[in-house]
């Protein structure tokens, strides 16, 4: 009986031990949702300065029509022609940064939503498995107790036929 007993103790170490892995994997998880918050907080702050971008675009537009009236007039046509040239390289650098940055929010946004899954999943089995080791630490917690209640009768039993020996 000591030996179930010593058994069951080392039984319900090992579930305890499984429990705090539980836990510890929970704590991770809840670190990468933080991760992943900040991730999609850096993305907002991306859309944000892409739709100032938008707006550099715009006015980009507009001093280009000037430009285009300005040289009309037929006025530094060779200032012009650096200005539009400049104003062309810009436009060019921030369509390729617009693009890079797409890719990036696109590329991060994957990832993102595979975290979510991955998130999901882990607290389903988590959950689950906390589930499974509660009911067999009430299993195990009644197996216990029956056994000292058998443990104790054994006790009383020998107490009465150690009485009745020493009676006959």
């Amino acid at each position: 009986m000591e030996a179930d007993v010593s058994e069951m103790r080392n039984e319900l170490q090992s579930r305890d031990g499984l429990w705090r892995r539980i836990q510890l994997e929970c704590q991770k998880l809840y670190t990468e949702l933080l991760k992943i918050k900040e991730y999609k907080d850096m993305q907002e702050i991306q859309i944000k300065h892409q739709s100032s971008r938008v707006q550099l675009t715009e006015q980009l537009q507009n001093k280009n029509t000037e430009l285009l009236l300005f040289a009309e007039s037929g006025e530094h046509k060779e200032e012009l022609n650096k200005i539009r040239n400049h104003v062309y390289r810009k436009e060019q650098s921030h369509f390729s940064e617009q693009e890079r940055m797409k890719t990036e929010i696109s590329d991060l946004t994957e990832e993102l939503h595979q975290k979510e899954i991955t998130i999901a999943t882990i607290m389903e089995k988590a959950s689950l498995l906390e589930r499974q080791l509660k009911m067999e630490l009430e299993t195990k917690h009644k197996l216990l107790t029956k056994q000292q209640l058998l443990e104790f009768r054994y006790q009383a039993i020998k107490t009465e036929n150690t009485h009745l020996k020493e009676m006959v």
